[in-house]
């Protein structure tokens, strides 16, 4: 009786403080969108802990009325748009306004997507994450290869710099975190200092669209993504191990991931790679090893308004040089190139000797960004490079460990970037640069610099639209301006300074006025206004047919090696000569590309044209004999120059099981000032692919994948004779033959297994270069010494968690 007594007093306060409590506000609001105040109608607003709805009316309003006293959790949905949270607390009548974010491209910056072009008019191709776990042990060169158009410029099979439509080096601009690489990107055997495995998505633009990043992007740009996480409490990572037959090395990268509801986040990822000597089919390739240590750190906040993010990576690689193309003079190239088998040939080892490179390469950058209601974003970011490149050669006595080239390249940006995108139709970029670069050639090498200290300033201004005529058609154009100047100091020698060069009339103002014995030294001083152009058109076609046309004006200033060279680069083994008669090069680029896109069927066909006015190039021109004897000289000059070619993809699903991909790159390079072919323009190459999937079997796939490269017909001759020693004769030096065509089979397994209540385990298996076949590139620098790398087994690991 007193248990139910009590019940009673208790249901009766409860009930007279209900009745007590004041339940009359009112909550009244208006949604509107984020870019242009534009009232949005027909959106959803659900207050949660109370399980009322309403939605917008044509002006955007909503109401509720007879509202308690507390708290609100309430949830806005609209159709296209970013589902919205908040919480409100009344305790009066109330009048919010609320902003919506409805366009898609925005939206994908605060979800887990990457699918979006650069820009709608962009000619570019994307390669994903999955994509690049098939080259975790491999280079960044070697995973650009699966794109039409894109090709490699090699030093053996380790250093591998990319090519798009024949040009390389400063013509392309790497573009790491947002971030433009600057790792002394000047020589031929000089691979970008990136980690793929840091990293998420990479996407080639061939066409226009590159001047938010620079303008000398002549043969285009290589955009490097990270991932963007989900605003969620979250913890997650991967592991993964690889393991190759040749080479007897492999592959360890793991990551971390840590994400919060509150918008922060942070992940740490660690790399290391290490391979002794490979082998060609028929012997191993003595000192082609390498080792390379990876670490990169990020953490950063992301919220649709405001935000930063701060990234830094180190990059520790250590490339072994064939010791067989160490050559001590011009007659050991002969006899390189006259003999089938390199001349050493050793058991295998890890050994890294002598000749080698050793690179250290430090990024970091900070950005963070600003959303402003009814008008567009402000992105300003600062960010830094340390380059430290050591080429040794094989040298005796006290200086046997010293390199010979010894070089430090520090580079500081300042850069802008602002949105404008109130309007739904129309975006504006622009922004501005500041860029300082300071290169120190590092004393106590024992040999004459190749490239002299010298400070580069470099200033730029830029501006894009983009425009929406109508839901199918979409226009971008674009216009940037930029300075540069280089302060350099050098000695030159007194006879090449007033004889050979006649720099004393060309550039008396270069002089400091003390002549040294038989050296003078100058301080050589450039400065270059460039002012490049893009335009592009993309058109939606029914049947998911689109076209696009891009038009490009780029210019590009010479790069230090260009002007300054001079003298004997030992890695390459050659004389390499630069001139302070340069000039900018500047390129009219077209692009057209007609694509279909289907779940079946798809294709694009990609037709280019580049005009270049003062194209540098490096040529063989003859031979000089130094101390240690005779050497081949390649001197930089300049012609005009025509590009031209075609990349034809084709996916098509045979059915539910079987899916084809194949793609074909055709291209010609003319040297028209001399009416002969370009240097260095790879050969005819096509590709074929056929996968077979089943899900239903731990998610299987084996593909069959097979590439054909031409024999490159169209070269210049620079062949030239020379007189050998031994033979007390006169010999020929064939260094412009090309080899012949070859084939290539690989075969590629994976397979996923649900190893842990959250996570997978796929296993691969691969094999490349199936049939081993024994055969030489011609875009290898040391082709004229030993084959490529023979058959392959690989073996991967990888752990998602």
């Amino acid at each position: 009786m007193i248990k139910l007594f009590c019940y009673c007093v208790i249901a009766i306060c409860l009930t007279t403080n209900t009745m007590a409590q004041d339940c009359t506000f009112t909550l009244k609001g208006k949604i509107t969108d984020f870019h242009n105040n534009t009232p949005i109608f027909g959106a959803s607003v659900h207050i949660k802990n109370l399980n009322k709805y309403t939605s917008t009316n044509h002006k955007g309003e909503f109401q509720f009325k007879n509202l308690c006293k507390g708290e609100l959790v309430i949830e806005v949905q609209h159709i296209a748009c970013e589902t919205k949270n908040l919480t409100i607390t009344i305790n009066q009548n109330l009048y919010k306004e609320i902003l919506l974010e409805h366009h898609l491209e925005e939206l994908n910056e605060v979800v887990v997507k990457t699918n979006f072009k650069t820009e709608a008019t962009s000619i570019e191709q994307s390669i994903k994450k999955n994509v690049l776990e098939e080259y975790s042990d491999k280079s960044l060169g070697d995973a650009l290869k699966n794109v039409s158009g894109v090709s490699s410029l090699n030093t053996g099979n380790t250093i591998v710099k990319p090519m798009i439509h024949g040009l390389h080096s400063s013509r392309l601009l790497i573009i790491n975190n947002n971030v433009r690489m600057f790792d002394q990107e000047w020589g031929d055997e000089h691979a970008p200092n990136i980690d793929i495995n840091a990293n998420n998505s990479i996407e080639v633009i061939k066409g226009a669209n590159t001047l938010k990043y620079g303008s000398d992007a002549i043969g285009g740009m290589i955009l490097i993504k990270p991932k963007k996480y989900a605003i969620k409490d979250s913890l997650f990572g991967s592991t993964l191990v690889s393991f190759n037959s040749n080479g007897l090395g492999g592959n360890i990268n793991s990551e971390i991931v840590k994400t919060y509801e509150s918008g922060f986040y942070g992940k740490i990822q660690m790399n290391y790679k290490q391979f002794g000597d490979f082998k060609a089919p028929d012997y191993y390739l003595t000192n082609s090893g390498t080792i390379s240590k990876n670490a990169s750190f990020r953490f950063g906040y992301n919220s649709f308004e405001k935000g930063f993010d701060a990234y830094y990576s180190y990059v520790d690689n250590e490339f072994a040089i064939l010791q067989s193309s160490h050559i001590g003079n011009v007659n050991d190239l002969v006899n390189a190139i006259n003999s089938q088998e390199p001349r050493v040939i050793e058991d295998f080892s890890y050994d890294i000797t002598f000749p080698k490179q050793s690179i250290l390469h430090h990024l970091g950058k900070i950005e963070a960004y600003k959303r402003f209601k009814g008008f567009g974003k402000l992105t300003v970011q600062y960010d830094f490079q340390i380059n430290r490149r050591k080429e040794f050669d094989l040298r005796r006595g006290d200086l046997s460990n010293t390199p010979v080239i010894d070089l430090r390249l520090f580079t500081n940006s300042l850069q802008t970037d602002l949105q404008i995108d109130y309007s739904d139709n129309l975006k504006i970029n622009t922004g501005i640069l500041a860029r300082y670069q300071q290169n120190d050639a590092v004393a106590g090498t024992g040999t004459s610099p190749l490239i002299p200290d010298y400070d580069k300033y470099d200033f730029g201004t830029y501006i894009i639209g983009n425009y929406d005529i109508n839901e199918s058609t979409k226009v971008s154009a674009g216009v940037r301006y930029d300075f540069s100047r280089i302060d350099a100091q050098k000695e030159y020698n007194v006879t090449d300074w007033r004889e050979t060069y006649n720099y004393d009339e060309l550039f008396p103002e270069f002089e400091t006025g003390d002549v040294d014995g038989t050296d003078i030294p100058t301080n050589p001083n450039f400065s270059y206004h460039n002012i490049s152009t893009s335009l592009g058109l993309a058109k939606q076609f029914d049947n998911n047919l689109s076209l696009l046309v891009n038009y490009g004006l780029a210019s590009r200033v010479p790069n230090p090696s260009e002007l300054f060279s001079d003298g004997l680069h030992h890695s390459a083994a050659r004389i390499e000569i630069g001139l302070l008669t340069m000039e900018k090069e500047t390129a009219n680029k077209f692009a057209i590309s007609l694509e279909k896109n289907s779940d079946d069927f798809g294709f694009s066909v990609s037709p280019y044209f580049k005009h270049i006015r003062n194209y540098i190039q490096l040529i063989p021109v003859g031979i000089t004999t130094t101390i240690r004897g005779a050497f081949p000289v390649w001197q930089y000059n300049q012609i005009n120059a025509q590009i031209f070619g075609v990349d034809l993809d084709v996916n098509k699903k045979i059915n539910s099981k079987f899916d084809y991909k194949g793609s074909l790159s055709l291209l010609r390079g003319n040297n028209i000032s001399d009416d002969i072919p370009l240097i260095h323009m790879p050969a005819t190459n096509f590709s074929n692919r056929i996968s077979y999937t089943n899900n239903a079997l731990n998610n299987l796939k084996i593909s069959l994948t097979h590439k054909s490269v031409l024999q490159q017909k169209r070269y210049p001759d620079y062949n030239f004779y020379t007189f050998n020693a031994i033979a007390q004769e006169d010999v020929f030096v064939d260094i412009s033959s090309t080899p012949p065509a070859y084939s290539l089979f690989n075969l590629n397994t994976s397979a996923v297994f649900k190893a842990f209540n959250k996570g997978s385990l796929e296993l691969e298996f691969n094999i490349e270069n199936l049939f081993d076949v024994s055969y030489r590139e011609h875009l290898n620098r040391l082709r004229y010494f030993a084959d490529e790398l023979g058959r392959n087994f690989n073996f991967k690991i990888k752990i998602k968690y």
